[in-house]
């Protein structure tokens, strides 16, 4: 998502700030009402400094059962620097309010290290974390009894998903893959996405996987994007065409949405358009709101 460093420094950062506002932390609902969902990139931050290491609302309940109408359980992976909590203040509630088994992982942090750093993933090679996601599908397969996942990438997230399904067999165990902001044909800002440190380069990965094309030809995928990318530069190098493919501008039918690449994972134009990409038998009209960027 960002440098390595630079990620990294914001992560801890943010959560140093989230845990001076931790008061505004949404309440958790009954077993018997909708999750609250919280407005902005910040909520996930907010999760994050009130209970460290912890899981998202609505999320990693691994007793819980897909209903007939969501038979596929949804993972959802992060971005470089974030975490199964951070990435997901907003999406991860939305999903199971509308009766999603939900899970999220993080995956490259440094376990090792103390508090905030441990919470900063996405920093390993590309390859090491597509095996972790792999690992992680699993126990979720065993968990729920479901034949396939779909999974939910933001960032780097994208192409770990889509890693995993071209070169780690992740094709027969995933139906659909929704990527926000990737970056398919790289990126003019920084180092290739993915790249995590001065010990590896993950650009040979990244070009291993756009050689092959990206897509498995069994998963149906769907690409959000924003023209306010200032991370995937141009933005239209998150857009890919395929007959397994749909491809979203987040501005067309909706110019005051100024999304950019953080904010796009949070804002209720992304949830329904995501909700609308795993099921497309039943659409929800989708919301157009003036939305900020977060870096301006």
């Amino acid at each position: 998502m960002w440098r390595p460093s630079v990620g990294i420094r914001t992560c801890v950062g943010a959560l140093a700030v989230a845990g001076a506002v931790a008061a505004s932390a949404p309440s958790l609902a009954s077993a018997n009402e909708p999750l609250p969902v919280p407005s902005g990139f910040l909520s996930g931050i907010v999760l994050e400094a009130t209970n460290p290491g912890g899981s998202a609302p609505g999320t990693n309940d691994f007793s819980c059962a897909p209903s007939a109408a969501h038979p596929d359980p949804v993972v959802l992976v992060h971005g470089t620097a974030a975490n199964r909590q951070t990435n997901w203040g907003v999406l991860a509630p939305v999903l199971a309010n509308e009766g999603y088994c939900v899970f999220a992982l993080t995956f490259g942090n440094r376990t090792d290290q103390p508090w905030p750093i441990s919470a900063a993933g996405g920093l390993a090679p590309l390859g090491d974390s597509a095996g972790q996601l792999s690992d992680f599908v699993d126990d979720v397969l065993s968990a729920t009894g479901a034949s396939k996942v779909d999974l939910i990438g933001h960032s780097q997230g994208t192409t770990v998903s889509a890693y995993y399904a071209k070169f780690l067999g992740g094709d027969t165990h995933v139906s659909k893959i929704v990527s926000i902001a990737p970056l398919w044909d790289g990126s003019e800002v920084g180092p290739p996405e993915g790249v995590g440190g001065p010990d590896f380069d993950n650009a040979s990965f990244v070009t291993e996987l756009r050689d092959a094309g990206v897509y498995s030809d069994d998963v149906e995928y769907t690409n959000i994007v924003t023209r306010f990318d200032q991370v995937v530069v141009p933005y239209s190098s998150g857009i890919l065409a395929a007959s397994n493919a749909s491809n979203i501008v987040v501005q067309d039918g909706c110019e005051q949405d100024l999304s950019d690449h953080i904010a796009l994972v949070a804002s209720q134009r992304t949830a329904t358009l995501t909700l609308n990409a795993l099921d497309p038998s039943n659409p929800r009209e989708v919301p157009c709101a003036r939305v900020l960027p977060i870096f301006g």
